[in-house]
């Protein structure tokens, strides 16, 4: 049995700035002469001494582990929560001066919510080329976030808001939260999956805790006062923070890397580019970016991820439509008042909680399309029959809960898309190779290109909606809530969640 401690880095592990290949070095000057074989390279950077790796913190767990993302947790929470309740804000400016006869108030949540999504892909780049500067996002964002809303509370006009409220807040947001998706894959390898399925989770509680909280503030002390002092208490909850958003290994190090360590009743040690069977304490290491480098972006063009994403967009046109218009449907359809029609989101935003949990615990486990297949089910079953044939509150209700639980989990699928296409860059898929194989992929692009397409399905599903609902299609004309002037946006909703999950057909056809 094997006694001593061995760490094998697998190749395909390691991201494209951190590239250690086998060498053939033949240190005989004559036989070097001979053969044409270059001289020796100094490779004591580019490969870590052991006892780095025995300073490290552990992944999958620990103290730092779970700290790190508890942190993500909440500045998802604070970070995405505000955009996510604007319609409460909406609600107020339209019915309060000065802005109750303005036009173009949900260009602001647009603005917000769309600008954090459609940036990632520069904010990541910037931080993957610059990454000591990373370390001072959340900082650097919050304080450009809370600046946002201060000066939004001096706003006279929509077109204020939406430089502040909405532009200059979608910035900061985007700067502040992006240390969670670059350090994440350095804490959690394994269970990544479940990690961030737990971090996105922060979202739909912040759903369910948020638009009470802000309406009360509303109506209690106006917009100016709520949005200042809702600036302090982000600073506050969020500053404190900062410290726990950190790589796994400090940026000014030769490397950074973690390791997934699993025990079994059985001694030995096995290293994961070994198949010794009579060994079991697996460990397996991930390297992150140890130095500076630009991130290739051939991947956006190859044919697997050109159908993620095409699928990924589709699916972003709808997905939004429910958390916008559920309220004012309980409203005018089926009568309810108060908390009755905010209960609608506040369901589905609970249920997303579990749901993104769940799916975050599948994916560890299942083949991606599999997992985007029982989201896509679970949301189209439940958008044609609940809320397309219901025709009381119960019914509807039942819907938030379904449409929240499965429909909220997509995104938590997006683990298994960043490995599918990041097997791009280390061979091709896993049956027959690719011809982009020889082009590392970076799995935090790839995230943030689908961040991207979901910003696009984010920004164009607003106005495509106030046109889905503005002739009140198939009312009287219909049964149950197909006609009810909603009949069309029901349909839409469904339709784009089934073209959605369609990766789930195009891989068992063999396009994916």
């Amino acid at each position: 049995m094997a006694s001593q401690s061995t760490f094998d880095i697998p190749l395909d592990s390691l991201p494209p700035s951190y590239r250690t290949t086998e060498r053939n070095t033949d240190f005989d000057p004559i036989r070097r002469a001979e053969t044409g074989t270059p001289e020796p390279q100094d490779t004591s950077v580019q490969e870590p001494a052991r006892h780095e790796f025995s300073q490290l913190p552990p992944v999958d767990g620990g103290k730092d582990a779970w700290l790190f993302l508890a942190a993500c947790f909440v500045v998802e929470a604070l970070v995405w929560g505000f955009p996510y309740s604007f319609g409460v804000f909406q609600d107020y400016y339209s019915t309060h001066p000065p802005f109750s006869s303005s036009s173009n108030l949900a260009v602001i949540g647009t603005c917000a919510m769309g600008i954090m999504y459609i940036d990632t892909p520069l904010i990541m780049s910037f931080f993957r080329r610059f990454p000591r500067f990373a370390r001072w996002a959340p900082i650097v964002g919050l304080l450009v976030m809370c600046f946002a809303l201060a000066m939004s509370s001096f706003s006279t006009t929509v077109t204020h808001l939406i430089v502040t409220q909405g532009i200059l807040y979608g910035i900061g947001g985007s700067i502040a939260y992006s240390p969670c998706i670059l350090y994440l894959d350095e804490w959690f390898v394994k269970k990544k999956g479940l990690a961030y399925g737990i971090m996105w989770s922060g979202t739909g509680l912040a759903g369910v805790v948020l638009p009470p909280l802000l309406e009360h503030l509303l109506s209690k002390y106006g917009y100016q006062t709520t949005l200042r002092i809702w600036a302090v208490a982000v600073f506050v909850l969020t500053a404190p923070l900062a410290w726990f958003l950190k790589p796994r290994v400090s940026v000014g190090g030769k490397f950074a890397a973690s390791e997934a360590v699993s025990n079994s009743s059985t001694s030995g040690t096995t290293t994961p580019t070994s198949n010794d069977n009579n060994n079991n304490n697996n460990t397996d290491v991930h390297a992150a970016p140890p130095t500076p480098y630009t991130p290739s972006f051939s991947f956006v063009l190859t044919r697997p991820f050109l159908f993620y994403q095409l699928f990924n967009i589709i699916e972003a046109l709808g997905f939004f439509l429910p958390g916008i218009y559920l309220p004012s449907y309980a409203r005018s359809v089926l009568q309810a008042q108060g908390f009755l029609t905010s209960l609608t989101l506040l369901l589905l935003n609970v249920a997303s909680v579990f749901g993104c949990v769940a799916m975050g615990w599948f994916i560890d486990r299942l083949d991606v399309t599999t997992c985007i297949m029982l989201s896509t089910a679970g949301t189209v079953l439940g958008t044609f029959f609940l809320w397309g044939f219901g025709t009381n509150l119960a019914v509807l209700y039942v819907f938030c809960v379904v449409y929240g639980f499965f429909a909220g989990s997509f995104t938590s699928a997006w683990p298994g898309i960043m490995k599918e296409v990041a097997k791009l860059g280390h061979g091709g898929s896993a049956e027959t190779g690719s011809e982009h194989g020889s082009k590392p992929v970076d799995p935090t692009m790839v995230f943030a290109f689908l961040a991207l397409g979901r910003g696009v399905g984010n920004v164009v599903s607003g106005p495509l909606s106030e046109t889905l609902v503005k002739e009140l299609p198939w009312q009287g004309r219909a049964l149950a809530g197909y006609g009810s002037g909603y009949g069309g946006l029901i349909a839409f909703t469904g339709v784009t969640a089934l073209v959605g999950g369609g990766s789930f057909l195009w891989k068992r056809l063999g396009w994916l």
